[in-house]
């Protein structure tokens, strides 16, 4: 008999306790509102560019990096993917006015090697699942790659 009512004075403690504590906060209080629901207004989206690094230029390899504001680089495409939120995209790089460019979704530092001395221009454009530039968010990167530095004659 005694060890039931201790057990029902812990409990109604136990309860009594719970009552009087603190509310949590919430997981969207601390968290933001859960991304699998599209937001009302999401801020545009930004392309930043760093120049090419200078110690591979020498060796005739460009490296670049780049980040994304409010755009995450995923390898998704197609129209069903301009619902999702965050928004998601990619990249379209165009080397020297080719007339051809190509597509990167890695979010990795571009590199591309085997350019010879002499100016040139990398453009760098965000896009959207559908290969469409979102806004006017492009950059022109120019740079030159300097000619190889002649041997040093050796010492007599």
């Amino acid at each position: 008999m005694y060890l039931f009512l201790i057990g029902c004075s812990v409990v109604g403690l136990a309860f009594n306790a719970a009552a009087q504590a603190p509310a949590q906060p919430s997981a969207r209080d601390v968290r933001g509102a859960a991304p699998v629901v599209p937001l009302a207004s999401e801020p545009p989206a930004r392309l930043v560019v760093d120049p090419p690094l200078p110690g591979p230029l020498a060796l005739g390899r460009v490296v670049i990096q780049y980040r994304t504001e409010n755009l995450h680089i995923v390898p998704v495409y197609g129209p069903a993917a301009l619902d999702v939120s965050p928004r998601i995209g990619h990249i379209h790089v165009t080397v020297d006015g080719t007339p051809w460019h190509w597509a990167d979704a890695s979010g990795e530092p571009l590199i591309l090697n085997g350019f010879p001395p002499g100016p040139h221009r990398i453009l760098i454009e965000l896009v959207d699942p559908t290969h469409k530039l979102i806004g006017s968010e492009r950059q022109t990167i120019s740079f030159v790659v300097p000619a190889p530095k002649a041997p040093s004659a050796p010492p007599r």
